[in-house]
């Protein structure tokens, strides 16, 4: 650096030549007296030394010499002021580089106004007096002045006995920051260490060596401009800026331990994009960082990033965390869909392998498999084309034999489907902006306690979520937003084909979520869930809308909890299409689910609509341990004959097997018939008869069986045809009528009177 190069400042006096007029015998203040006319000064125009230059006479005791304009004093920049000297006659004396300094307000005398002095030895040989000056209190600074004085007037001091006459070559001021750049630098280039940044020549050693002198100096590490071959794996320790970009195997890793963030690796790599990718792969094979934080960026991503490619790992069970920023799948070929059909064979016996598939090396592990039998979201988790087999994430229903399939892969922002196993993996605050173009998620075959947390899943192509085995062990999804593609905003609900998330395995957590307008929010199989404080909606602008299910339950036992949420425009299915033996035989049956404080909306459709679905997809099933509680059923702009239904297109459910069914403390609006069970219905029978014929079937649940009759009370007088009150108590008699929906009361004579009656529509013991 020097000034009067980069800021045009003029440094250099004039030389003698010009004339002593700019040359003061004072400070060199304005007003100051100069040497023009002076009897003891005078230029000398051929010294043999010097050329020409200026003859001095000392005649005070300290004789000074000023150059009377100001010469800038600024932060960061240092001078050095110096001149040859020699004497000519008389006595010897004693030289210093000598200044005035000050600013707008006037003299500033508290700081060192001389340099180092310097006696003269001998006529005729030159001596060279300096001293450097500066704001700085550096090493090697003779004349530190801080930051008060913004100028000087500099020149040399005459110091000694009086008499002796001197020869003074031209003054120089002259920028010589650069002696100090090496303290001034707070980085160590890695040029300087040997690295040639020509893309060829491989450079870890001099970053290493170059890293090893930054670390120990305690200031970072510059990556200067070129192109740098690295062909293995490098960690960095410093701080680290780049000018320059690096050239790596995609398999080789990039550690910054100090620099971990997005703006380094994206000057690293010259690209967000490639800056993410190798953070990504940083974050999963370096133990010095366990969050990736994005630091609020986006990043545009022009192809799915599959994460064990990326990583070269087939598994990891270490937490780790992506955070705060965006993930922006950017439209191009990379996102189209790959789909494959074939001809598999399916048997119960194995109940999760498609074999016999001449083109399975075609179909990608992680595709969505559908075709006849198939239940929804079912995924290949494996395939061998050896063997001629595909693995399935799920049973099939309904497919023995051989028949087609079709196989579809989604493309995902982040994919570890080809990691067998991932644990306690996070993603917080992050925005997967998809934008219609590609999905957002998809888990590794197997995992546990993964979780999502305030992230938004904004318009998936195809899947907000997507599990393809039980790498949703655990899933904790919590505070989260899933908003469908536009087409499924403004279509039709039947029409859409995007889901926001699906569950295999067991004992998720799904919290205070928002998900709007998807076909279906989530198909849940496995055990022991937890779906508490969400709201999910999906209606549409249509009059008599169709609506489908939007938590999709497939195991018939789900040991699982719905409370306290808002259920709008869509209703809880319950099948067992995921098993595939679907007829009842000896196992858990429909049950252990809880439905309570939840509530559930539905505006603008027919009177067949439902909230709660049981659809079975064998015969024999039943209802084994079913609460519904203190929910609040509400129409807007519709009325609907009941809220329970059995979608009994396959098969229905065995009535006479209902054990602990409990509908109760429910609220019903614009619903027709409210379902309730146990219920208590005041009968009245006018004439008297032996034997009294009770209908309470419209309030049992799925329109079951009166199977118990568990309370009787008289309300008021029991008479017999001559008025006379009886005290007799009757016979219930239950399952009674062709629905099995009524109960009959007999009297030991015939009577007329009330009762309350209370019936249930299952065995409570």
């Amino acid at each position: 650096m020097d000034i009067t190069i980069t800021d045009g400042v003029a440094l250099m006096p004039p030389p003698f030549s010009a004339g002593l007029s700019s040359w003061s015998y004072e400070d060199g203040t304005p007003g100051s007296g100069s040497y023009a006319g002076q009897p003891n000064a005078a230029h000398v125009p051929a010294d043999q030394d010097f050329g020409g230059c200026l003859e001095l006479q000392k005649t005070t005791a300290t004789q000074k010499l000023r150059y009377m304009v100001q010469t800038p004093i600024l932060p960061g920049v240092y001078l050095r002021i110096s001149a040859r000297v020699k004497a000519m006659s008389g006595n010897l004396p004693t030289l210093r580089v000598g200044a005035w300094a000050g600013n707008a307000a006037g003299a500033v005398t508290a700081v060192a106004l001389s340099g180092p002095q310097v006696t003269l030895g001998a006529y005729g040989t030159v001596a060279t007096i300096s001293a450097i000056v500066g704001v700085g209190n550096r090493r090697g600074v003779d004349m530190v002045w801080g930051a008060a004085p913004t100028y000087g007037h500099f020149g040399l001091d005459l110091t000694g006995p009086n008499g002796g006459v001197v020869r003074i070559d031209d003054l120089r001021i002259e920028d010589v920051t650069d002696i100090f750049a090496r303290t001034l630098m707070d980085w160590v280039d890695v040029r300087d260490y040997g690295a040639k940044g020509d893309g060829i020549t491989d450079d870890r050693a001099a970053f290493s060596a170059a890293d090893n002198a930054a670390v120990a100096q305690r200031c970072s590490l510059l990556v200067s401009t070129g192109r740098y071959y690295l062909p293995g794996n490098m960690t960095l320790n410093a701080p680290v800026r780049f000018e320059g970009q690096l050239a790596m195997p995609d398999s080789m890793r990039l550690s910054l331990r100090q620099s971990y963030d997005l703006p380094s690796y994206e000057a690293a790599f010259g690209s967000e994009e490639a800056g993410f990718r190798r953070m990504l792969q940083a974050l999963f094979n370096y133990t010095d960082h366990s969050v990736l934080d994005l630091g609020g960026r986006q990043v545009q991503l022009s192809a799915p990033v599959d994460v064990a490619a990326v990583t070269g790992l087939d598994s990891f069970q270490t937490r780790r965390v992506l955070t705060n920023g965006q993930l922006a799948p950017q439209p191009g070929a990379a996102w189209a869909d790959v789909v494959v059909t074939a001809q598999a064979t399916y048997t119960a016996a194995q109940p999760f392998t498609l074999s016999g598939i001449t083109n399975v090396a075609q179909i990608p592990v992680g595709a969505l498999v559908t075709g006849n039998g198939v239940g929804r979201e079912v995924y290949v988790t494996a395939t061998s084309i050896g063997a001629g087999t595909v693995t399935l994430s799920q049973a099939l229903w309904n497919a023995e034999g051989t028949r087609g399939y079709s196989f579809r892969r989604f493309r995902y922002a982040l994919d570890f489907s080809g990691m067998a196993r991932l644990d306690k993996f996070e993603v917080t605050n992050l925005e997967f902006y998809c934008a219609g173009v590609g999905s957002a998620v998809m888990l590794a075959s197997a995992g546990t306690v993964c979780r999502f947390s305030d992230c938004v899943f904004n318009a998936p192509k195809d899947r907000g979520i997507t599990s393809i085995g039980t790498g949703c062990q655990g899933l904790l999804l919590d505070q989260c937003q899933f908003l469908s593609k536009d087409s499924d905003q403004s279509g039709r609900a039947q029409d859409r084909t995007s889901i926001a998330f699906n569950v295999n395995a067991n004992d998720t957590k799904i919290r205070n979520n928002r998900a709007s307008r998807f076909r279906h929010t989530a198909v849940m199989n496995g055990l022991g869930h937890v779906i508490s404080g969400n709201h999910f909606f999906q209606g549409d602008d249509e009059a008599l809308g169709v609506r489908l299910g939007g938590i999709v339950l497939t195991a018939t036992n789900p040991k699982s909890t719905i409370i306290g949420n808002y259920i709008d425009n869509q209703f809880i299915e319950w099948s067992n299409e995921h098993d595939q033996t679907p007829q009842y035989s000896s196992e858990y049956s429909f049950g252990g689910l809880t439905v309570t404080g939840n509530i559930f909306t539905v505006k603008g459709v027919g009177t067949g609509f439902r909230w709660i679905v049981v659809a079975p997809k064998g015969p024999g099933h039943f209802i084994w341990g079913l609460a519904v509680t203190g929910n609040v059923f509400r129409t807007i702009s519709a009325t609907v004959d009941r809220v329970e239904a059995v979608d009994a297109t396959v098969a229905g459910l065995d009535y006479g097997r209902f054990r602990n069914v409990v509908f109760q403390d429910n609220a019903f609006n614009g619903v027709t018939q409210a379902a309730v069970s146990p219920v208590s219905l005041e009968f009245q029978q006018n004439t008297a008869a032996k034997t009294w014929t009770l209908d309470p079937s419209a309030y049992l649940p799925f329109g079951g069986w009166a199977r118990f009759v568990t309370g009787i009370a008289a309300a008021g007088a029991i008479t017999d045809a001559g008025g006379v009150a009886r005290y007799d108590m009757p016979a219930a008699t239950a399952q009674q009528g062709s629905g099995r929906g009524q109960v009959t009361l007999g009297w030991p004579v015939p009577v007329a009177g009330k009762v309350m009656v209370t019936t249930r529509v299952d065995n409570p013991n």
